[in-house]
């Protein structure tokens, strides 16, 4: 490697330390974590309350996880009203969307609300789809109403 590659390399390295160690106070809550979950981990936890905040047309395209609970993503206290009271005692609250975009955005509003952990699952529906789990069709029992 050249010299140029080398401080590129390190100056990348740094940033990412950096950005490592500023991203917890961005979010003015230490309740938040991202994670890389499968499809199948989010089906199956126990310890878990899965919600897909995309909208309707969206969950009808491509399919939820099974068992997810469905309601879009408008503001947090709105969200709140409908999703918290489904999170029990221990659980904690994980946020799914197509790419991650938007359940990052909403973890960082909701989390200073609450005292569970929110969890953002990293990369959405498009990296759990690729890594190959099969979605189900979105039901009128999991909160789309205009499913059937």
């Amino acid at each position: 490697m050249n010299r140029r590659t080398l401080l590129m390399f390190g100056i990348a390295g740094l940033a990412a330390v950096g950005a490592g160690l500023l991203l917890p106070s961005l979010g003015g809550a230490e309740n938040i974590s991202t994670l890389t979950l499968s499809g199948e981990a989010l089906a199956s936890a126990e310890d878990i309350v899965l919600v897909d905040i995309r909208r309707a047309k969206e969950w009808k395209q491509t399919g939820v996880i099974e068992g997810a609970h469905l309601v879009t993503y408008a503001g947090a206290q709105d969200f709140l009203a409908k999703v918290g009271p489904l999170v029990g005692k221990g659980q904690k609250l994980a946020l799914i969307c197509r790419s991650g975009n938007r359940t990052s955005q909403a973890a960082r509003q909701i989390a200073p609300l609450v005292d569970f952990e929110v969890i953002d699952v990293a990369g959405g529906m498009l990296r759990v789809t690729g890594e190959g789990y099969a979605p189900v069709a979105p039901t009128k029992a999991q909160g789309c109403a205009s499913c059937n």
